[in-house]
């Protein structure tokens, strides 16, 4: 199968390529190669690359002639940098979403939106099902919500193989360290304060990268058009457990950890349930306490991939999301 994957140079989309090259496919890359999108994600990784983003119908035009399929990761991912810069993430989700849509209805193409749980908000006991109300609560979940419904207007009123996959909080390797973990490990290793928000008992739904790409794979082939599939992981943890259990892991002070201002509209928890696309076939592989022992360890070893950003524009980003410099 010859795939064009959007933002297949990210954290989510480069495991996907991955995954999909060494089970023979042929992969078309289209990366825009924004801070969070790199080269190096995609080392020793058989594929095509096309340099461009998902809002210029020229790019797209480029990297989709030939391909059986469309996979979307491309996206604007952190809601901080949503609260701050909010036009970036109505640019890629909503013209971009649209301008591959178009180009995927075309050519007859079958379509897949990768999506997040946080479009439906937080929830305080239970899980969200596919049937769950829509109430985003950043710019960045609402942008994704808009790109949601924009993907099943089009099956629904063109009849596109368009299907979406939203995922829980993903974790692993080569995420970039804004996030969560990554970012709690990195400044662990290095003794730098861990930044919590308010008193860190918001609750999120860990799934290993490479199980929620597993997941992916299989609403691609097997997904309902017009359908929504939610791929939650097998274990929920407060985050302030996370970056205790990290503090652990790193064999750092626990006094690291310093309780900063929560953010505005910071969701309490996520919970999905993944009924309908295990009935697909797709189970979780990865508990979270393995998986984020893996995760330590390859961030432990794998100085020459974060290293460049800890000392680039990241640490511009750090210094104005938390108002002090990294060591």
């Amino acid at each position: 199968m010859r795939l064009l994957v959007c933002g297949g140079a990210g954290f989510i989309g480069s495991t996907f390529v991955r995954q999909r090259a060494e089970r023979g496919d042929e992969v078309v890359v289209l990366d825009k190669l924004t801070y969070a999108g790199r080269r190096e994600n995609l080392e020793n990784v058989e594929h095509v690359f096309v340099h461009g983003a998902i809002e210029d119908q020229e790019s797209v035009a480029r990297a989709i002639d030939g391909c059986e399929a469309v996979v979307n990761f491309a996206a604007e991912t952190h809601v901080d940098r949503s609260i701050a810069e909010p036009d970036a993430f109505v640019r890629t989700h909503a013209l971009g979403t649209f301008v591959l849509l178009e180009a995927a209805r075309e050519r007859g193409l079958r379509y897949l939106q990768v999506s997040t749980d946080e479009v439906y908000g937080s929830i305080e006991e239970g899980s969200f099902t596919e049937e769950s109300p829509l109430e985003p609560s950043s710019p960045y979940s609402a942008t994704k919500t808009g790109a949601d419904l924009l993907v099943q207007s089009y099956a629904l009123t063109y009849g596109m193989a368009a299907v979406i996959c939203r995922g829980s909080n993903n974790y692993g390797p080569r995420q970039y360290p804004e996030k969560l973990i990554p970012l709690m490990v990195l400044n662990a290793l290095h003794g730098d304060p861990l930044p919590v928000y308010g008193d860190g008992l918001q609750v999120r739904n860990w799934i290993h990268v490479s199980d929620f790409c597993a997941a992916i794979s299989h609403v691609l082939a097997h997904g309902k058009p017009g359908e929504v599939y939610n791929a939650g992981g097998p274990d929920e943890c407060a985050n302030i457990d996370v970056v205790r259990r990290i503090v652990e892991l790193t064999g750092a002070d626990e006094s690291l950890i310093e309780h900063v201002t929560d953010r505005p509209g910071h969701d309490r928890r996520y919970s999905l349930s993944s009924d309908k696309v295990r009935a697909l076939g797709w189970e979780p592989g990865v508990r979270f306490a393995q998986g984020l022992a893996d995760t330590v360890a390859w961030y432990r070893d794998s100085r020459d991939w974060w290293e460049p950003i800890r000392s680039g524009a990241y640490r511009e980003y750090y210094e104005r999301q938390y108002g002090r410099p990294l060591a």
